[in-house]
């Protein structure tokens, strides 16, 4: 592994992005951004996520002023209605509920931003997933053995989730968990940071 001049920073505690960027390789370290999440009146969700995730990415720029510093939010859309994480029972069971049957779309917003030279590069990655129809049961069962109360979409396709769906449609798995990693790692490479170099 090269050591690279530049320092990185996840803009998350969030264990599951912590974990898909310890796949690379790199070296970072990781903050919790404090930052208002509330969507604006009639934002869109690709608007939204690049937003939250460039807000979460700048505001930790005055603390780490020398670090690439990687922002990340993501939200679901069913029916056409923005979702976000759960955090109980009830929720997350209407979640699925509304969910059976239909394709349901992932938005993952991703901002790469320089504190030295204050720009980011931010984009939005999209992902579908089709579910399969699901009995009360089913989704009974399932939120009783994962708990995803705290992934946007109410479960887990890094675990037991796989058994809810029917296709999975996108370009990297990796966006569904929450840290969209081939185009992270394209924003990183024009940083001159590659983990394979």
């Amino acid at each position: 592994m090269s050591a690279h001049p530049k320092k990185l920073l996840l803009a998350s505690t969030s264990v599951y992005r912590k974990a898909l960027l310890d796949k690379t390789g790199l070296v970072f370290s990781c903050a919790a951004p404090d930052i208002d999440e509330t969507p604006g009146r009639d934002e869109e969700p690709a608007e939204l996520v690049q937003r939250l995730a460039y807000s979460k990415a700048s505001v930790l720029a005055a603390v780490y002023p020398e670090h690439l510093i990687i922002g990340s939010d993501q939200v679901c859309v069913i029916d056409g209605k923005i979702t976000g994480k759960s955090h109980t029972f009830d929720n997350a069971f209407q979640q699925l509920r509304a969910a059976g049957g239909k394709t349901v779309t992932f938005y993952t917003g991703l901002s790469l931003y320089d504190g030295k030279t204050q720009t980011a590069q931010t984009l939005c990655e999209t992902f579908d997933v089709t579910f399969r129809s699901l009995t009360d049961e089913e989704i009974a069962g399932y939120l009783h053995r994962e708990q995803p109360y705290d992934c946007a979409g109410s479960f887990k396709c890094e675990g037991l989730g796989i058994t809810l769906f029917d296709r999975l449609t996108g370009r990297d798995p990796n966006t569904l968990v929450g840290l969209p990693l081939i185009a992270l790692l394209a924003l990183l490479r024009r940083e001159g940071i590659n983990p394979l170099l």
